[in-house]
């Protein structure tokens, strides 16, 4: 229905194909970007920057800026955020919805070590490993506990914190191509890669690493809420024409 407000919890390349779509089908998208990363990259239509406050806030949120339904296109890894957007759609009574980029398969020539979180990916290297290490900011102590273990730490944002001796830190935003992921492996003489199930697109970091032959440590994804899911954009618009009508159905049913 033209002209209903939705809210996208954002910040993923995701999102924002989300909020152009939305606006082609006529609604009103609102992102909310928790506002960590500096100068990142901006959906179409209008933006929310900053926390709300966890599940009540973000509950009067929707009252006050008179939201109709909310998806949930956070990180696979942000679990926090989407509890609290699950319960708040629920206080709020507005529909949810979880989108969900599909996970990355491992193929033939893939050499996938598969992990429940970063502590156990960190016991599971061998001694004197050097890593490509790509799972943000959370869990980089479990590896730098590790002094038999050194590497390259890459992200966005620098940690609070300077790395201890033996790692260096890369700053650098994707996308990434894979012939410049396979002169960094070999430049800096990496012999595994760590990184999250984050999904989505090929990825240049696990081609380079199959070219290469080395081994990958993947995090598997935390379980999150939400009994609707959708991995494609126009699964999320179809769902929201129709969820939206229904509330139209039941609002104008109520004034009867």
């Amino acid at each position: 229905m033209p002209g209903e407000r939705v809210l996208i919890i954002g910040g993923t390349h995701d999102a924002r194909l989300l909020a152009t779509a939305l606006i082609a089908a006529g609604f009103e998208p609102v992102t909310s970007m928790a506002g960590v990363t500096r100068e990142p990259a901006l959906p179409q239509g209008a933006v929310r920057i900053g926390g709300f406050g966890g599940h009540a806030g973000i509950a009067a949120y929707i009252a006050e800026a008179r939201i109709g339904a909310i998806i949930d296109a956070a990180h696979p890894f942000a679990v926090r955020i989407s509890d609290n957007a699950s319960r708040a759609a629920a206080l709020a009574c507005v529909p949810y919805l979880h989108f969900e980029r599909p996970p990355w398969v491992a193929g033939a020539h893939d050499r996938w070590l598969a992990v429940e979180n970063a502590a156990q990916a960190a016991t599971v290297l061998a001694p004197g490993a050097r890593v490509l290490l790509t799972i943000g900011t959370r869990g980089l102590a479990d590896f730098f506990s590790r002094d038999d273990v050194t590497g390259i730490v890459r992200m966005i944002e620098p940690p609070r914190s300077p790395l201890p001796s033996g790692w260096t830190l890369l700053q650098a935003r994707p996308p990434f191509a894979v012939e410049d992921e396979v002169a960094l492996m070999r430049r800096e003489a990496i012999s595994a890669l760590v990184t999250k199930n984050s999904g989505g697109p090929a990825d240049a970091k696990l081609a380079a690493a199959r070219l290469l032959g080395l081994p990958v440590v993947m995090i598997a994804r935390p379980p999150k809420p939400g009994a609707v899911r959708s991995s494609s954009v126009e699964e999320a618009v179809a769902w929201l024409r129709r969820v939206m009508g229904e509330e139209k159905g039941k609002a104008v049913g109520s004034r009867q």
